[in-house]
């Protein structure tokens, strides 16, 4: 069961032999019949993915059995999988012993359900909590199996007609750490809309961290993981390319935010497969209302330190009732606007935005995309059909 859905943005798009004219017809004929329209779009040459979390879109099924055939530990009430069992805790057991016990398939279906949307019936649990809460079920795994979840997505890609795929990778480990009495300050100072006394702070920490050799962090981390996985496992050839989007945590206090967008930043402008920035995590989480304004500021601050650096934004990822309504109508507007963003991911609030039809102008005569997922939003934020602004788009 793959873990969630993102939709395909469409490229450059030739259906086979058909003329552009028959294309249309044939489709507009099967509109309706969704085993037609399947079997129409599975064929159908797609162009680039560039919506795509890295760790989102490996299966559930491979990464369980990876956990089982290398004897993890489960802990038999979240449904975790760790490598080694922490101490003192009696919930965690090895897929050994659940085997032995002859527990092990009654196992199986409820990781599953926990790690993916497998017979998710929309009712007994929050679906957005179901999402976000599972990447931390399975990342011990994950991060044991980049090699062999690079090459699967490939794999995938390829059968799918998919030619170009821009996921969001790996998080950037640094051991870097700054003064946490800076949080509070960038708060006040974007609050308080002083920017020039915000940038002055952000300068300073800026020296602080690459005083601490931020730059060389970034530097091996292509070096020495992307490039090195990419190459090794030979991810482009003739008919697959893979490109790689940096990210932060948008939960994280602002100091820290501000020096994983520095490392993130420093990476994309010295590398040949890293193409950009993101930010993600849930938007309408405590830290992430709260801070949104300010981490705005952290991207223009950083887009003026580099402006070759590009960079996409999850954006409007919120729908009515997650936050209060006028909290829905200006998240957008200060990604485009206020941080310059190029690309935004989802976009979903757009009808509540202050002066839509304003915004919408701006983005299609500045050429700012916006990233569609249809299945991601209908599942988290359940918004679906004519809720759904991607015909306003």
């Amino acid at each position: 069961m793959k873990r969630y859905f993102f939709t395909v943005i469409f490229l450059g798009i030739q259906i086979g032999c058909f003329s552009q004219n028959a294309a249309t017809d044939y489709f507009n004929k099967i509109r309706n019949n969704e085993a037609e329209l399947t079997a129409f779009f599975s064929q159908m040459p797609k162009g680039g993915d560039l919506h795509h979390h890295f760790s989102g879109s490996i299966y559930a099924e491979p990464m369980l059995q990876y956990a089982i055939d290398s004897n993890f530990y489960l802990n038999i009430q979240t449904l975790q999988v760790l490598r080694t069992k922490p101490a003192n805790d009696d919930n965690w057991k090895r897929f050994s012993d659940i085997n032995a016990d002859g527990q092990l398939e009654g196992y199986k279906d409820k990781i599953l359900e926990k790690w993916s949307v497998k017979n998710y019936n929309n009712v007994d649990y929050p679906s957005y909590k179901l999402f976000f809460e599972s990447f931390e079920k399975f990342e011990a795994v994950a991060k044991e199996r980049i090699s062999q979840e690079m090459l699967e997505l490939k794999q995938r890609a390829i059968t799918e007609n998919i030619s170009y795929l821009e996921t969001q990778f790996l998080y950037i480990p640094l051991a870097i750490h700054s003064n946490a009495g800076y949080n509070e300050r960038l708060r006040y100072l974007a609050a308080s809309k002083n920017e020039k006394e915000l940038f002055k702070t952000l300068d300073t920490l800026f020296q602080e961290y690459t005083a601490k050799g931020i730059q060389q962090t970034a530097l091996d981390f292509n070096k020495n993981v992307v490039e090195k996985l990419h190459d090794s496992l030979h991810i482009d050839d003739s008919l697959f390319t893979m490109r790689y989007l940096n990210f932060v945590l948008r939960f994280m206090e602002p100091v820290t935010i501000f020096r994983d967008l520095t490392a993130s930043f420093l990476s994309a402008e010295n590398s040949k497969l890293a193409v950009g920035v993101n930010i993600v995590a849930p938007e309408h989480g405590e830290t992430s209302m709260k801070d949104y304004h300010l981490h705005m500021l952290l991207f223009k601050y950083l887009h003026q330190r580099f402006p070759h650096v590009k960079y996409t934004m999850h954006a409007g990822e919120l729908a009515m009732g997650m936050v209060l309504p006028e909290e829905l109508a200006w998240h957008i507007n200060a990604a485009v606007f206020e941080a310059g963003a190029k690309r935004i991911g989802h976009g979903v609030d757009l009808a509540f935005e202050k002066e839509p039809y304003k915004l919408l102008h701006y983005m299609a005569a500045n050429n700012i995309a916006v990233e569609i997922n249809l299945v991601s939003n209908q599942f988290i934020l359940h918004v679906k059909e004519d809720k759904h602004p991607c015909i306003a788009y």
